[in-house]
């Protein structure tokens, strides 16, 4: 076990990685702001829709978002020159952290994995070689780095890439409905909008998909084809930069092959003045134990956390339980029909709520067709109602429809929500069966 964790390397994997990564999350902390992603996600709305259970972190949201990604653009590139990397890292990681669980209308797994990142790259000495705090301080400088450092993320990235590739074996992205699905909204696009509607496009993109997320490690990890198996990230991630518009996820994903090449490779294209370490050595730390134990600990829960929907009752694609932190990427397309109604405990008169002078537009898209957030909504329009000194039920009539197939109520509409708990590991009653064959159309069956 000692050889295999503890056996030092050369570190100019990491090393590399650490500088791609750090300009990276630098970029994504500014061009936030210059997008004007901040100002639409978490400056102008009233409230954010967080993760249940973190609801002290609406306390940042408004116009301190800005100071924050102001704050991990800075501590980005500090991360990328190895300037007091440990702090840097820590801090991005910290902010990221608190942001992306601050909101979901924006939810995304790159994000999750983005924040994932941040946190393992804490625990790393990627500030070793070529930085800023190597040359101040000679006394960390080192060519090397032990094993389990290659290995912890070759693991992290593998389980994200297999329960990608796993989550898409499911009818609605077999026949290629939901790529074709996908594709029909981006007709528009410049030189390729017409290509995109290609029906064998459709079935490349949903078979192409599963077996470069399925086989795309192992294929890295062979010397054979580790070359072949680039040039395809690079087609892939740059289709998906380009048609999906998904941030920097495609390119930190092709920074992913820095951990793969030979450190004779890298060295000969990057870094040819660094010393080639091959001595081999044998070093075990004295906190061995505690670090094996806080490593095995965080891989159990990101083997577990995608395979929990199984316990829920019925289909995640329906209900959403169990979906996010799941790798479940790009999947289904849902779209819903939703009224908010109050009921005056004392009169026990009811009337329309218009939830949406309370919701940014893209808030009251996203609301329509996911649980957990219309369970929060009607917490919010209870807590308003309650300030204008009335008690009230908040029920609510929803109907969803899934990859195109036809309207279908979501909830129990006698369901007071208001009045309801949430529970993060148990299925919720008042979310309705899913009905069967409910993502396809009524002229299909």
């Amino acid at each position: 076990m000692d050889r295999i964790l503890f056996k030092h390397i050369d570190n100019i994997g990491l090393v590399l990685w650490r500088i791609a990564f750090g300009l990276l999350i630098a970029i994504e902390g500014f061009g936030a702001i210059a997008t004007g992603w901040v100002r639409r996600t978490l400056a102008e709305p009233e409230f954010t829709f967080n993760f249940i259970g973190f609801e002290f972190l609406q306390l940042l949201q408004g116009d301190l978002t800005y100071v924050l990604f102001a704050l991990m653009g800075l501590f980005g590139i500090f991360v990328m020159l190895g300037y007091k990397y440990r702090m840097s890292m820590v801090a991005y990681a910290v902010l990221w952290s608190s942001v992306y669980l601050m909101q979901k209308t924006s939810y995304n797994n790159h994000y999750y994995l983005m924040m994932l990142l941040c946190w393992l790259m804490v625990f790393l000495p990627a500030n070793r070689w070529f930085s800023l705090d190597a040359r101040i301080n000679p006394k960390i400088k080192s060519p090397s780095m032990p094993r389990w450092v290659l290995l912890v993320f070759i693991l992290q990235v593998w389980i994200v890439y297999t329960y990608a590739a796993v989550a898409k074996l499911y009818p609605d992205w077999l026949d290629a409905s939901v790529p074709a699905l996908f594709m029909s909204g981006k007709s528009d696009y410049w030189l390729i909008g017409g290509f995109l509607q290609q029906s064998w496009v459709h079935w490349s993109i949903a078979y192409v998909g599963i077996l470069f997320d399925l086989l795309v490690i192992p294929l890295f990890l062979w010397k054979r084809t580790r070359l072949f198996v680039f040039f395809v990230s690079i087609f892939f991630h740059l289709f998906n930069s380009f048609v999906f518009q998904i941030g920097i996820f495609p390119y930190m994903s092709l920074a992913f092959a820095f951990f793969f090449f030979s450190p004779e490779v890298l060295r000969k294209r990057f870094l040819p003045k660094k010393p080639l370490y091959t001595s081999g050595e044998i070093k075990v730390p004295n906190y061995k134990r505690l670090l094996i134990t806080l490593f095995s600990i965080h891989f159990i829960v990101q083997i577990a956390l995608p395979l929990r929907h199984w316990f829920f009752k019925d289909d995640v694609l329906w209900t959403e339980e169990g979906h996010r932190l799941s790798w479940r990427m790009m999947l289904r397309s849902k779209s819903g029909m939703l009224t908010v109604w109050v009921e005056d405990k004392a009169t026990g008169q009811r009337e329309r709520f218009n939830y949406t002078e309370i919701l940014s537009a893209k808030q009251a898209r996203n609301v329509k067709s996911k649980p957990d957030m219309l369970w929060q909504l009607a917490q919010k329009i209870e807590k308003i109602e309650n300030n204008k000194g009335r008690q009230v039920g908040v029920y609510m009539d929803v109907k969803i429809r899934v990859n195109g197939g036809d309207f279908h109520r979501l909830i129990d509409f006698k369901t007071d929500l208001a009045n309801e708990r949430w529970h993060h590991f148990k299925h919720h009653d008042w979310i309705l069966p899913s009905p069967q064959d409910y993502t396809k159309k009524q002229e299909d069956k």
